[in-house]
């Protein structure tokens, strides 16, 4: 296969992710002003739901794998950094060898950053460059990887609804840099809260996307969205606020030797009706896999995978 086929095959569902196994789970305190999806842990004592996450990040690794997903698996054991377990929040990777390193809204989410994932990406894969945006946090301007900007690398386009955490000067640089188009347009939830995250709100794979359209409460902006998604080729899922609610956006695209893979949370999954899981299913395999404790921090899956787009060496 030649490397420009073997680049555009990669482009939009990796092949391989990098995960983080955290040993001292827990919902993070600092992140509950914004993230609406986020809850109080039950009344299971700390130990058993940093227990319980271990358990969940490891068994989630093994489904991924068994499926034929690459894993680059690294392990937490600071106690300061709750939020470690979402990596793709930090940094993003191109399949020009280009990697993204992004500014955090939450101070104690950026100590997130790990060079030895950075270090083990240039010993593995073609990294050509890589552009650091974090400086941008002297500024109180925030662009939280691909968390806050979904990006549809086929067609250039990269959406990114307004939060605390998403600055229109940030997402203008990513753009400008990596060459993509901004679609930067407001989500609320049903009690009109901004949706924090773009990623629990939009998930695009090769051919399909999942949107949370009615979340959108400008009709022009919705439309354009709509538009945007269909002229660019995908067929368009539209889920309901309570299927958001349910992180059933939060879902990534993988490609795997056995072909398209859904990475979806159980939670998500049951959240779908029978006609959308048909749909799906015409374009990828869902996998489903059991992360409630992981979810309890505000975040699902796709938060979980930090997508490789890059070259093997």
């Amino acid at each position: 296969m030649s490397h420009f086929t073997e680049i555009n095959f990669n482009q939009q569902s990796p092949r391989a992710v990098v995960m983080v196994r955290p040993h001292h789970f827990r919902s993070n305190p600092e992140t509950t002003s914004d993230n609406t999806f986020q809850v109080q842990q039950s009344e299971l004592n700390q130990n058993e739901t940093s227990i319980r996450a271990l358990e969940e990040v490891t068994n989630a690794v093994s489904i991924l794998r068994s499926h034929g997903v690459t894993v680059h698996l690294f392990e937490d054991i600071k106690k300061l950094t709750p939020d470690s377990v979402f990596p793709n929040n930090w940094f993003s990777t191109h399949a020009d060898g280009s990697i993204g390193i992004y500014p955090m809204y939450f101070a104690n989410r950026r100590k997130e950053r790990k060079k030895e994932i950075i270090e083990l990406l240039k010993s593995q894969y073609r990294v050509e460059k890589i552009i650091d945006y974090s400086h941008f946090e002297n500024k109180n301007i925030f662009l939280e990887g691909t968390g806050s900007v979904v990006l549809d690398h086929i067609n250039r386009i990269a959406y990114a609804v307004k939060s605390n955490r998403t600055s229109f000067e940030a997402l203008t640089a990513f753009c400008s840099d990596f060459n993509y188009r901004p679609m930067f347009f407001e989500a609320r939830d049903k009690s009109g809260t901004p949706i924090y995250h773009t990623n629990v709100f939009l998930s695009i794979a090769e051919k399909f996307a999942l949107v949370g359209l009615d979340l959108i409460p400008d009709k022009a902006e919705r439309q354009q969205v709509l538009n945007l998604l269909v002229s660019s080729g995908k067929e368009v899922i539209e889920l309901s606020s309570n299927q958001i609610e349910n992180f059933t956006a939060n879902a990534l695209e993988l490609t795997s030797s056995q072909g398209k893979l859904l990475a979806i949370s159980r939670t998500a999954f049951r959240a779908l009706t029978q006609s959308q899981i048909s749909t799906i299913e015409k374009y990828a395999k869902p996998v489903v896999i059991d992360i409630p404790t992981i979810e309890s921090a505000g975040g699902s899956i796709r938060c979980m995978l930090a997508g490789i787009h890059l070259e093997l060496r």
